[in-house]
C-alpha cells in the first residue's frame, strides 16, 4: 500500500499471506495464514512501486520512495529469515540503498525475535500494544496470553537500539474499552522508563465489527494526558480505508467482494 504525501512516500509492505496472530479487531487476521513471503517477494513489492511511481508521476508530489513500514499483511517477525534477508537487500548501499531510518517494522509482540531484530539489524521498531492491562490486552490480542505485557515492556527497556533511537507504540483506540483517562494515565505510567513516542489510532471499521472509533474529542482528550506526561504522541490519520487497504483491514472486504482465490504471491517473483 502505497502513501504518498507532500514531503515523504510510504510504502507499507506485507510479510506474509495471511496472519495467524489472530487479533480480535483485524479483518486481516481473520482470514487465517497461508504461508510466509519469500526474500523476493517482499523485495519486489518496493520495486514494482517503485517502477509504478515513475509511470505515475502525477500521483505522487515527491518523486522518490522515502519510507518503508513492514505493517501490511502479517507478522514480519514471524517470518524472521526472510525479514533479515529483506532488510538486508533493501539498505545495502549496492541493493536499494534505503536508510534504516527510514524502515521501521512493526510487532504485535513477540518477545525473542524482537531482541533479536535489535541485535540483527538497526531499523525502527514498532510496537502494537492497544492496551495498559493484560486483561484488555489479552480480548484484542491473543499473543498477550504468550507474552504478557510485563515480558513485552522488559523486552522494550532491552531491546538493543541505536543512542537516541526511539520505540514507537501503536496504541488504537476502541470506545469503550481502552480509551478512558485511566486508560491513559495506567499506559503513561507503563511506558515511562523507555525512549518512545505513541501513535494513537482510531479502529478502522470491518466486517461485523464489533469495535468503534472514540470521537474525535476522546482521541484528543487522550493524546493530551499522554502529552502532558511529557510524551511525543501523533495522532494517525487512517488512509487507504476507502480501497479496504488501511490498518486492519487489508485484503479483507477485497476478497468477500470479488469472490478472489486463494491467495498466491508466487507470480510476483517470477
Amino acid at each position: 500500500v502505497l502513501i504518498p504525501e507532500e514531503d515523504r512516500n510510504t510504502l507499507c509492505v506485507s510479510s506474509q499471506a495471511g496472519c495467524a496472530m489472530g487479533c480480535r479487531f483485524c479483518v486481516t487476521g481473520s482470514m487465517g495464514f497461508q504461508r510466509n513471503l519469500t526474500c523476493a517477494e517482499i523485495v519486489n513489492q518496493v520495486c514494482a512501486v517503485r517502477d509504478w511511481m515513475l509511470e505515475h508521476e502525477e500521483h505522487c508530489p515527491k518523486q522518490e520512495l522515502t519510507n518503508i513500514v513492514f505493517m501490511g499483511m502479517g507478522e514480519p517477525l514471524a517470518n524472521m529469515n526472510n525479514l533479515l534477508a529483506s532488510l538486508s537487500l533493501l539498505t545495502e548501499q549496492r541493493g536499494l540503498d534505503f536508510a534504516t531510518r527510514r524502515i521501521t517494522v512493526s510487532t504485535c509482540g513477540l518477545v525473542p525475535q524482537m531482541l533479536e531484530l535489535g541485535k540483527q539489524s538497526s531499523v525502527n521498531l514498532a510496537v502494537s500494544l492497544h492496551a495498559a492491562d493484560n486483561a484488555t490486552r489479552s480480548r484484542l490480542m491473543p499473543i498477550n496470553d504468550r507474552w504478557p505485557i510485563e515480558e513485552l515492556l522488559i523486552a522494550c527497556k532491552e531491546y538493543p537500539g541505536k543512542k537516541r533511537q526511539r520505540i514507537m507504540f501503536e496504541y488504537t483506540l476502541f470506545a469503550g474499552i481502552n480509551d478512558s483517562d485511566e486508560d491513559a494515565h495506567r499506559l503513561a505510567g507503563l511506558l515511562r522508563d523507555i525512549p518512545c513516542k505513541i501513535n494513537l489510532l482510531s479502529v478502522n471499521k470491518g466486517e461485523g465489527d464489533e469495535f468503534i472509533s472514540p470521537s474525535n474529542e476522546r482521541i484528543l482528550i487522550f493524546q493530551e494526558i499522554l502529552r502532558q506526561e511529557n510524551y511525543t504522541v501523533f495522532i494517525r490519520q487512517s488512509r487507504g480505508a476507502d480501497i479496504s487497504a488501511a490498518c486492519g483491514q487489508l485484503a479483507g472486504k477485497a476478497r468477500q467482494v470479488n469472490k478472489m482465490p486463494p491467495f498466491n504471491f508466487g507470480q510476483a517473483s517470477q
